[in-house]
């Protein structure tokens, strides 16, 4: 054999052994860790694990090891927690322990990560804080949001009237209906559907999505230095970012050239000037940079997941026609079609609002919850879990205890009604996570779903394009239920 041969074998197996060591190393970490399956070094439990269907692998799990276990996706160790009672413990009776973000690695590969959803340590607190109050002053869950929402509901529904009977697929007219609202918050004004501008924004999210949806993305996640150097659809998701930077970074110039310190017009405003009150603070987490990473949070977040809870929801309605009727005999009771829907009409349509919150459930969109992490070594009942170690808060385990929610496998709004009719609120029904990480957004999700489910089913009446019986629900997961693509006909009524 050639010296260089042998030299360059010799290296090889020197660094492959040294990366199965520091992979091992980092697997047996320290602390006294909840049971679950021998993993193997470098990658895990990745040959035990349904890679497609992870929520399913979580229940079988579960169902061996009980509600909490250890498994290792690469060589990231993860805690899973699953019911209603470890996860409240975890979330709320021990927030701030478990209050870090866990890792992701596709996003720290981004410039400057610094963001309300990645953030770990002190400063993501200082800026959620601030996030949600100027999001209340500019209307979340006052009379402002709801009339901009209301806008928006009209904007849409006259896009359907033009569909003139022919089947259509309502993701584009939902996204850019939901994404509207954010861009009339975040930018102070709502863009027409046809401005290329807007167009562009909502191809970036969408496309940026349906990679991070894909296992390519979760691969990268699990194996962040090997799948750095392949090529694949996840190394498009940098170029999407890199656009959509720039796309923000414009709206910011335009604010800031015609901003007025005393009259602030939107969340970009508010956040200028408090990055103008904090320029003399060299610590301050308030920057253009951090600026455009809490924009794509707001957009990203808020956009894909109400926009794909609607989707949802209208495709379950065409499951069960008789749900729809029920909701369209109580909007013409309380609403009648003489004017739009409002806030105030939820108390008096228990039913549409048990809809609603079924369809969240039922559809569990965020099946294992957002990741999080511990923030020192911590002693949680038998267990220490070690500083940084990633946990699963498993949200779909509380959404579908059988206890709480009877045969949950089945799309029932009975769920969350009372034996008279009334709507009946859940301890177990937490779509948007609980305690110190829930969503920033949550009040804000709300609004939209109630308003644009019933603005919708106001003036029309849906129409699958095949038996309602053959209509496929069974949520579909990777790690999150995005809904397959569908079409429907919607008529006047």
């Amino acid at each position: 054999m050639e010296p260089l041969g042998a030299t360059t074998i010799f290296l090889a197996v020197c660094i492959s052994c040294l990366l199965f060591l520091s992979a091992w190393k980092k697997m047996s970490g320290s602390g006294k860790l909840p049971p679950g399956p021998l993993a193997f070094p470098i990658i895990g439990n990745a040959l035990q694990l349904y890679m497609k269907n992870l929520p399913q692998s979580v229940r079988e799990l579960s169902a061996k090891y009980g509600p909490m276990f250890t498994i290792y996706l690469g060589s990231e160790r993860v805690v899973v927690l699953c019911g209603h009672e470890v996860v409240k413990e975890v979330l709320i009776d021990q927030g701030d322990e478990f209050s870090d973000r866990g890792r992701m690695p596709v996003f720290e590969r981004l410039p400057n990560k610094k963001g309300i959803s990645m953030n770990i340590g002190v400063p993501w607190k200082e800026l959620r804080r601030f996030t949600l109050t100027t999001l209340r002053n500019f209307g979340m869950g006052k009379k402002s949001t709801e009339e901009r929402i209301l806008e928006e509901a009209h904007f849409l529904v006259e896009r359907l009237k033009n569909t003139h009977g022919q089947p259509f697929d309502p993701t584009l007219f939902l996204t850019h209906a939901v994404s509207n609202v954010i861009c009339s918050i975040v930018f102070g004004d709502r863009f027409d559907y046809e401005d290329k501008k807007f167009v562009t924004l909502i191809n970036l999210i969408m496309e940026s999505r349906k990679i991070q949806r894909s296992p390519w993305t979760e691969l990268y996640n699990f194996f962040p230095t090997l799948m750095h150097y392949i090529p694949g659809p996840h190394q498009r998701i940098f170029k999407h970012f890199e656009e959509f930077r720039k796309f923000v970074l414009e709206r910011i110039e335009m604010h800031r050239e015609s901003l007025q310190p005393s009259c602030p017009r939107d969340f970009i405003d508010a956040f200028l000037i408090k990055i103008k009150q904090e320029q003399q603070n060299s610590q301050s987490e308030f920057t253009t940079e951090s600026l455009l990473r809490r924009t794509l949070d707001l957009f990203f977040a808020g956009t894909g997941t109400t926009s794909d809870t609607l989707k949802h929801g209208l495709k379950l309605l065409m499951k069960y026609p008789e749900i729809e009727e029920k909701v369209h005999e109580e909007i013409d009771r309380v609403i009648s079609r003489s004017r739009s829907p409002c806030m105030a009409d939820r108390s008096q349509m228990p039913y549409t609002d048990a809809v609603v919150h079924e369809t969240q459930r039922f559809i569990s969109l965020a099946p294992l919850g957002i990741p999080r992490a511990v923030t020192r070594d911590t002693h949680f009942r038998q267990y220490i879990i070690p500083k940084g170690t990633t946990i699963f808060p498993v949200l779909q385990s509380v959404l579908y205890d059988s206890k709480e929610f009877p045969k949950p496998e089945q799309f029932n709004p009975g769920h969350f009604l009372d034996e008279n009719g009334a709507f009946k609120k859940s301890n177990f029904f937490m779509p948007f996570s609980i305690g110190k990480r829930s969503c920033v957004g949550a009040d804000l999700a709300r609004m939209q779903l109630f308003l644009l489910l019933t603005t919708i089913l106001q003036n029309f009446t849906l129409k699958p394009l095949i038996d309602p019986k053959d209509i496929d629900i069974t949520p579909m997961s990777f790690t999150s239920n995005a809904p397959v693509s569908y079409q429907l006909i919607v008529i006047p009524r």
